[in-house]
């Protein structure tokens, strides 16, 4: 399993994606119109190998509106990770009893998004590419798109939780990686689960990035006027831990 793409859920798509893109150096993103189906409009930025999407609803009564009334306001919304055996994850989520909240199967790429009810803290999406480099949601070309002068790639996913070690532990089972306290190793990344402190309710509520390029966000933060401070960056609320190339591989706890 490998984390390859975060989701972010805003009111509207812009300033989020104007804030990110320059914040972040980010190169041009790519406009699914695949998700017109859930009532949304995105923008997905490839980071490295990795991707940051921001949805927003185009219509009442989706899922990613309940949302933003749910948890007031702008956030995390979808974590998705990478497998090699979909076939294999497919059986065992069944097993546990995790309904499939929406599923798809094409030539490059499969996809299942798992009930967050029975998971918990956002929606969890299992996906496999043809070939496994590749990655569909990103869109065509995204390779000559990516930019990582400023920030090379996700290395980790933060949810809080009312109850994180429940929560943790679920997420474990689900994905069949292993865990240490309420942090889940991933191939070259890791989802981590912390106490609820905004009282905004379960949810994504922060990302880590390797950075590159630490004094291009700080000013570009500042003449924005976005939540700055050492090594966090508060964007779309959530929380983007920023972390040195040189110690990307580092452990946080919460």
């Amino acid at each position: 399993m490998r984390l390859r793409q975060i989701a972010l859920v805003a009111n509207a798509l812009e300033p989020a994606v104007g804030d990110l893109a320059a914040v972040l150096g980010l190169g041009e993103p790519f406009a699914d119109p695949g998700v017109a189906t859930f009532g949304l409009c995105n923008a997905v930025f490839p980071i490295g190998d990795t991707f940051l999407e921001v949805v927003a609803p185009t219509q009442a009564g989706t899922t990613a509106g309940r949302l933003l009334e749910r948890r007031r306001g702008d956030g995390g919304y979808m974590v998705i990770v990478q497998s090699d055996d979909l076939a294999r994850d497919r059986s065992r989520v069944d097993s546990l009893g995790v309904r499939v909240a929406w599923e798809i199967d094409l030539e490059d790429a499969a996809s299942i998004h798992l009930h967050p009810r029975d998971v918990g803290g956002a929606i969890l999406s299992i996906d496999a590419m043809k070939p496994r480099e590749s990655w569909r949601w990103g869109g065509p070309g995204w390779q000559q798109r990516t930019r990582t002068d400023v920030v090379a790639r996700i290395i980790a996913a933060e949810v809080q939780a009312v109850d994180p070690d429940s929560m943790a532990a679920r997420w474990a089972e689900v994905l069949a990686v292993p865990r240490a306290g309420r942090e889940l190793q991933l191939e070259d990344s890791q989802i981590r689960f912390v106490h609820d402190t905004d009282e905004r309710g379960d949810g994504v509520s922060g990302l880590d990035l390797e950075v590159r390029d630490l004094s291009h966000i700080a000013e570009t933060a500042s003449e924005r006027g976005l939540a700055y401070r050492a090594g966090e960056l508060r964007v779309a609320g959530v929380v983007l831990r920023l972390i040195p190339g040189n110690v990307a591989s580092h452990r946080v706890t919460g």
